[in-house]
């Protein structure tokens, strides 16, 4: 039994921590029967605890071996050391993400994840480019970067409901993310009571918990979230009506989100209204200090660069240049009713006109009844635009529902009709009807347009039942005489020449109404149009989720459905882009739905010009309004390009077009109504007026110049050279697991087939995992995305992976003790003579702010191999130096035995990398992350300050000025110490932010610490003490060790002088150790070359290829090159190019280099060129 005397500075010891080894830092005896034990964790940390003499029953001195005894199995130590460098994958991959997601990420969806959000900590931003630029695979690599970098556990993702499933769909299919939807049954069966601390990963519906305030409360109550993402979060909006903020139940959900959270992400295309002061509402979620108070124009500037991102679809680059979104075209196809259904409008216009003055009765009275109404008849009139079969149908369900509330009325002898006022909704849905599903408009609609009458008597409503009688009597007889003059406009769009593709087949067509009874109606047209019933389907508010997400699925896969017609069920988050041409057979009162609608088919993957036409009846009176809007936003597009689309919704500020539209059908007769509506969508859509709407848009001055997407393109493709997967992750797996006593055999190329997971990786995933459990077996899993799927279909293996992650974690547990006990390894690439200690060190930065657990913030991470030689310098030994050694044999150790035992690698070697480390490479990270977030900080500072200072001042000044008001008699609305306390609660505010600002500002180094090491022994080494053993094993080099390095240097100069004579700009990079030895770039074809230079001398017949060179060439074929250059009696022969991948498949785990004939590779090389 372990007693408190073992215990000493510097010991293993084992029962202070569960689970885990720690080291002790400093003993301290307290008396003779207590200890009180400075200890460092295995993840750094640094803790205290005091241990009694009961506690030596459950304490243990490590006795695996001394530190930096260098005698550990040099193959378990490669072995662990990958499971470590694949555990922290991101310090080697900073793309991991991207390289482990069945995505192609964009240019600007890469510099969203990895340029604006990654790096901010905590991420406080609103992520708002526009429609179709893909803003929910941003979000996925943002996930899943976190994940990797272990900074991301619990994410909560709130989405409208509509979306939620697609958000679910996505995250699971393109980013491996396992996503729980909140239902109903969740929360009533929550084992803790809160759905909400059950769950790690959630995704909640946006009126599920704005609308229920026990839930809302148990988000309050439950574990802090790492990370919110709110989608089309300008739906959580509040807005100022004169001095008053009208704040809405989802923007206090929005506040309660952004208190929940340490990091809060808000995506949407459309966050600003055109209201500066509701924008500033807005982005007080984000950071409430910094848009306190109402906006007082002059007083209040709001920056906003540091917290969001915004770039427009005329911004937006593919890789090579080329712009992402095709051209938009708009065409408006003006139409003339028929006599007779002239008639009907003049006679249904006239019923809502009459109906609509006789509602301004109730503007004094009963101001809900007076919106009840009005919203009623407006919905009458747009149906009565939209088609026969709608306004039909409309006015018969409105007098049958009229008919039976006067039924009931007499029958209960009652003089006034009473269940008609049941029929509202609130003011507040009303006004935010568009931010409602599809489904619940559509009943909303139905609700209130067969209910809400003005009728307060029971002859009135006799009056209105008989009247709606002509009216439906009228409709139905358009209805059944068959001309439908707007059908025939779409009819003659079916013959365009635009339908047709070069081979004479039918392009697939999205036709956009409003009403279901529309929508049926033209589907019945369309279908005997074209012949064929599964020609056509339909999406509108009734149609179940999962079948839209089929009908949606065949549109973009079955050639056969030509034509899709939906309402604006399918105007947000569906992707529709397998179609180009679209018609708005209802045009919306909303003009942002228009761009909503465009957007389906206008989005990423859209390869064709997208074509939209406008179907108006210029002889109506809100028609003529819409005609002149559309035919002065075409002129506006020839001039500004399809930029005006995106700023449909902002065009009228002052009033909506909804009114401006229901104003022409009441007064529009006549001239001077007329003449100031045109006036006014003449300014709404003047070009100097949409320039100043698409200038304030922007609003900050984000841009993604051709310059930038290349300098990202070229920083992928080193990326790429060095990421993990697929091939360093493949070779681990396998090599690990099958010394976990797992069978896996290799089947078609690049897929495996697991016969058995050992019970011990089955168990790890229960203890460690929180999706489905590890199965016994699989009959495929491969590494690569394009191995996916074929067939059978095979699961992904990647980082984060329940089955890689058991493995990691396994082989980390049984081993991790062999990285501070080191090992002897063999460089076979090394004719020299040089003995080395190689390192892996760790650093960290932190900043002065506390975590929940009361450790250290940590901001910054970075992990590097570094080497040591026996005169104490220290280089850098390359991101994966241990994969290029293999261990040393029994017998070579014992031939090196007196190097092994030399007094330098016997002292202190810990130290003097720590000394390196902390001089070369912790001062120049920390300076590094101050230069990245101070800036941030003192940008935040300066805001923070200059918006409470003034709303402190406004408040002081008011306090006085009513204090004096008061003295004087008068009365006040407000008192003044109201006013004044609220400046001292500001005031205190301030103090507070300034104090946490401070905090974030402290910015300091950890120590360094070591997280494993091995001695390197060069193969020149072995060759002079064993030249028996080391007999059959060629050599390239010289024996010379100072010819040996001249032989290099003159062929890299060669290579370099050969890359610059070819127009090409190299870079030496060989003392990074990164598979290559010069990144040289290419104008001619804007790509990179990643040169692997070998020097011999002339007659060698063996050229020694590194396991990492080897794996470069796999991961980069098209752009690697072997490039060989002969040395001899002092002559440089012309370098020779060998292009593409050195093998076929990556080496086995257990291969540190492969030895290629020389003259064999020569013949296969080239010239340069």
């Amino acid at each position: 039994m372990t007693k408190l005397e073992d215990i000493r500075n510097g010991a293993s010891v084992a029962g202070l921590v569960p689970n885990q080894t720690v080291e002790a830092i400093s003993v301290e005896w307290i008396g003779d029967q207590a200890i009180n034990v400075v200890y460092r964790a295995s993840n750094g940390s640094v803790a205290e605890t005091t241990l009694y003499r009961d506690d030596e029953h459950r304490l243990g001195i490590e006795s695996r071996g001394r530190k930096w005894s260098f005698d550990a199995d040099g193959a378990l130590l490669r072995l662990v050391t990958e499971a470590n460098r694949i555990k922290l994958a991101h310090f080697f991959d900073p793309y991991l993400a991207i390289h482990t997601s069945l995505v192609d990420p964009l240019p600007h969806q890469i510099s969203a994840v990895y340029g604006e959000m990654i790096p901010r900590q905590p991420l406080r931003f609103l992520l708002a480019d526009d429609p179709g630029a893909g803003k929910t695979i941003m979000a996925g690599l943002l996930i899943k970067e976190l994940i990797a970098r272990s900074d991301l556990e619990r994410c909560l993702v709130v989405a409208p409901g509509s979306l939620v499933e697609q958000w679910q769909d996505e995250l699971g299919e393109k980013f491996g993310l396992e996503f729980d939807i909140l239902t109903r049954d969740m929360i009533e069966s929550s084992r803790s009571g809160n759905p909400f601390n059950d769950n790690n990963r959630l995704i909640a519906r946006l009126d599920v918990l704005s609308r229920n305030d026990e839930l809302q409360e148990k988000l309050t109550a439950s574990t802090e979230w790492d990370l919110i993402i709110a989608d089309e979060a300008h739906r959580m909006s509040a807005t100022y009506f004169g001095n008053e903020v009208k704040y809405t139940k989802r923007y206090q959900l929005g506040q309660q989100l952004s208190r929940a959270c340490r990091h809060f992400l808000l995506m949407s295309a459309t966050p600003h209204n055109g209201k500066e002061k509701d924008f500033q509402l807005f982005m007080a979620l984000l950071d409430g200090d910094r848009f306190e108070g109402r906006f007082r124009d002059g007083v209040h500037v709001a920056d906003v660069e540091d917290m969001m991102r915004r770039l427009t679809k005329e911004e937006l680059l593919r890789f090579d240049g080329r712009p992402l979104f095709p051209e938009r075209r708009a065409y408006t196809v003006k139409y003339e009713l028929s006599p007779q259904e002239a008639e009907l409008y003049t006679a249904v216009t006239e019923y809502v006109r009459n109906e609509m003055n006789r509602v301004q009765r109730f503007a004094e009275d009963d101001g809900k009844k007076r919106n009840n109404v009005g919203f009623a008849l407006q919905i009458l009139q747009r149906r009565l635009a939209s088609s026969p079969a709608a306004i039909y149908q409309s006015l018969k369900r409105r007098r049958e529902r009229l008919e039976n509330e006067l039924s009931e009325a007499k029958l209960a002898t009652r003089s006034t009709p009473s269940s008609l006022s049941k029929t509202s909704i609130s003011d507040e849905m009303l006004r935010n009807l568009d931010e409602y599903g599809q489904d619940e408009i559509d009943d909303l609609e139905e609700l209130i347009s067969t209910g809400a009458t003005t009728a307060e008597t029971v002859e009135q409503l006799e009056l209105e039942v008989q009247t709606l009688k002509g009216l439906e009597s009228m409709a139905l007889e358009v209805l059944r005489s068959g001309k439908d003059t707007k059908w025939q406009q779409l009819d003659r769009i079916l013959d365009d020449d635009l339908m047709l593709d070069p081979d004479g087949y039918r392009r697939k067509l999205i036709i956009f109404t409003e009403p279901k009874d529309t929508l049926e109606y033209l589907r019945e047209k369309v279908v005997a149009r074209l012949g064929r019933p599964d020609a056509v389907d339909v999406i509108h508010g009734g149609v179940s989720r999962e079948e839209r997400r089929k009908v949606v699925e065949r549109f973009m896969q079955d050639r056969d459905l030509l034509v899709l017609i939906a309402n604006d069920a399918a105007g947000e988050g569906v992707n529709l882009q397998r179609g180009h041409l679209m018609v708005n057979y209802d045009l919306p009162w909303n003009p942002n739905k228009i761009e909503q609608r465009f957007g389906r088919i206008h989005r990423i993957g859209q390869t064709e010009v997208c074509h939209l036409w406008n179907l108006v009846a210029k002889d109506t009176r809100e028609g003529e309004v819409y005609a002149r809007l559309l035919e002065k936003l075409e002129a506006a597009r020839e001039a500004l390009g399809g930029r005006v689309y995106d700023v449909l919704g902002e065009l009228f500020e002052e009033r909506a077009l909804k009114d401006l539209l229901f104003e022409a059908i009441q007064y529009g007769e006549q001239d001077e109504v007329k003449a100031r509506l045109f006036q006014t969508v003449d300014g709404a859509v003047d070009q100097s007026h949409l320039l100043h709407l698409l200038q304030k848009r922007q609003l900050t001055s984000d841009t993604m110049p051709e310059a930038r997407v290349q300098e990202l393109r070229l920083e992928m493709e080193r990326a790429e050279a060095q990421r993990l997967q697929p091939h360093h992750i493949q070779s681990f797996f396998v090599e690990a697991f099958k010394r976990l006593g797992g069978q896996i055999k290799r089947r078609e190329e690049g897929r495996w087939e697991i016969t058995h997971v050992p019970l011990s990786v089955r168990e790890r995933d229960r203890q460690i995992g929180s999706g489905a459990p590890l199965q016994k077996k699989y009959e495929r899993i491969c590494f690569e995305k394009g191995k996916i799927n074929q067939q059978p279909v095979a699961a992904f293996v990647y980082p984060g992976h329940p089955l890689l992650e058991a493995v990691i974690s396994l082989v980390r547990e049984e081993n991790d003790h062999l990285m501070k006990q080191g090992a002897v390894l063999v460089d076979d690439t090394d004719d020299g003579t040089d003995v080395s200690a190689l390192f892996l060190l760790e650093h960290s930065v932190q900043d002065g702010r506390p975590t929940s657990s009361g450790n250290a913030n940590v901001i910054s991470q970075k992990l590097q191999f570094a080497a040591i030689d026996e005169a104490g310098n220290v280089t850098n030994a390359g991101i994966a130096p241990h994969l290029n050694l293999r261990p040393a044999t029994p017998e070579e150790i014992g031939g090196v035995e007196d190097v092994l035992n030399a007094d330098w690698l016997r002292g202190d070697l810990e130290k003097k990398v720590v000394q390196f480390a902390t001089v070369e490479l912790a001062q120049g990270h920390v300076a590094e992350v101050r230069g990245r977030r101070l800036p941030e900080i003192d940008k935040v500072e300066q805001e923070v300050k200059a918006r409470l200072k003034k709303e402190i001042n406004y408040w002081d000044s008011r306090a006085f000025e009513l204090k004096e008001q008061e003295k004087a008699g008068k009365k006040t609305r407000l008192n003044w110490q109201n006013a004044q306390r609220r400046a001292e609660d500001l005031a205190e505010r301030l103090k507070r932010r300034l104090e946490l600002i401070d905090q974030e500002r402290f910015i300091s180094a950890q120590p360094p610490r070591v997280r494993g090491g091995m001695v390197v022994l060069p193969r020149g080494l072995l060759r002079e003490r064993m030249p028996a053993e080391m007999a059959d094993v060629g050599s390239g080099f010289s024996e010379d060790p100072v010819a040996r390095r001249e032989i290099e240097l003159k062929a890299m100069e060669a290579v370099m002088a050969v890359e610059r004579e070819l127009g090409n700009r190299p870079e030496d990079v060989s003392a990074q150790k990164v598979g290559y030895d010069i990144a040289s770039y290419d104008p001619n074809v804007d790509h990179m070359r990643f040169i692997e230079v070998k020097g011999r001398i002339d007659g060698a017949d063996t050229v020694m290829i590194t396991r990492q060179e080897v794996i470069t060439s796999l991961h980069e074929p098209e752009k690697f090159i072997l490039a060989i250059v002969q040395v001899g009696d002092g002559y440089v022969h012309a370098p020779r190019y060998l292009r593409g991948a050195l093998d076929t498949r990556e080496p086995p785990f257990d291969q540190n280099a492969i030895q290629f004939n020389i003259n064999r590779l020569l013949e296969r090389a080239k010239a340069p060129a």
